[in-house]
């Protein structure tokens, strides 16, 4: 699972109803015996716990390998590491900076591997964000969600999901950092059959009216620090603050995958807000993860168009 394209709009479904059902039931027993290797080369906080209380509240087990202990394509090549896993684990979590390190990952793994972060997706944020979306709205085809600041993994991810499900998704970004182009392709033609609306902007007004959902994300990420200055002037209109989420539905709520920079991408106390739902996206990582490691490893019966 590397991209949210390895998905249907129906497998999505699917995972959100299993995970809404994993909520309500806690603890199960349907992964014992199973291992989970986390393997991650950027620091994590919620991925890395959601992923090791996810796999332990199923029945398996995790192990955590750290940048320093197995140092991918450096200490050993990716493709090694790939086979050697595979006769240890039942699955791989990688959280890597390059998307190509991953792919070369599962082109050598004969176990499942799941894109835990990459440079160009983030695909488990944005299945538990749909989970989230869910929850507070009680339907996903039809809304809309606004992403304000740069087109990064989280919003090629949440860009692809919307598509799938039928949410018409906005995304006001400064010019030279918006979507890539191959994802919006892809993306326009996932909005064809669920009939969603895609809009790319370079007005965070236009993007937030009247909107359900006001998503937004870091303007630096990881891997992009010697870019901070640059982009915090770049972005400075960007805010999502009072005044941006007043345009957007009465009852719309804001979104933001953590960690968040308060003071820059939002306003310095906007996340504590009741619109805000940041802390339930965090826990609804782990429930959404649940789910897709329960199907994985062959603790559920959903017909996933990437597992047949």
């Amino acid at each position: 699972m590397l991209s949210i394209s390895d998905f249907s709009g129906e497998d999505i479904r699917w995972l959100i109803s299993d995970a809404v059902d994993m909520k309500a039931k806690g603890w199960l027993s349907l992964l014992s015996g199973k291992t989970l290797a986390i393997m991650f080369e950027k620091p994590s906080l919620r991925t890395r716990v959601s992923f090791e209380v996810a796999m332990r509240q199923l029945g398996g087990q995790t192990i955590y390998l750290s940048p320093a202990e197995v140092g991918l394509g450096k200490r050993e090549s990716v493709s090694d590491v790939a086979r050697v896993l595979s006769r240890y684990v039942d699955a791989i979590a990688a959280r890597t900076f390059s998307h190509q390190t991953l792919e070369t990952l599962a082109s050598y793994s004969s176990v499942p591997v799941i894109n835990a972060l990459s440079d160009l997706e983030h695909p488990c944020q944005a299945l538990a964000d749909l989970l989230t979306i869910y929850e507070k709205k009680g339907e996903l085809n039809g809304l809309t969600l606004a992403f304000v600041g740069d087109g990064n993994n989280v919003a090629h991810s949440l860009l692809l999901a919307a598509s799938l499900i039928g949410i018409n998704f906005r995304i006001a970004s400064p010019a030279g950092y918006t979507v890539q182009n191959r994802i919006l392709h892809m993306a326009k033609g996932y909005a064809t059959d669920s009939g969603a609306e895609i809009l790319c902007t370079e007005e965070p007004r236009l993007a937030a009216s009247g909107a359900d959902v006001v998503y937004t994300d870091v303007w630096t990420s990881m891997g992009q620090e010697a870019e901070a200055q640059e982009r915090r002037q770049i972005f400075a209109s960007y805010q999502v603050n009072s005044e941006l989420l007043s345009l957007a539905k009465e009852d719309a709520i804001l979104m933001h995958p953590l960690p968040a920079h308060r003071g820059e991408e939002v306003a310095e106390d906007i996340l504590d807000r009741p619109k805000s739902v940041v802390f339930d996206q965090a826990e609804n990582r782990m429930h959404l993860q649940k789910a897709l490691l329960a199907e994985i490893l062959g603790g559920l019966e959903i017909p996933l168009a990437g597992y047949h």
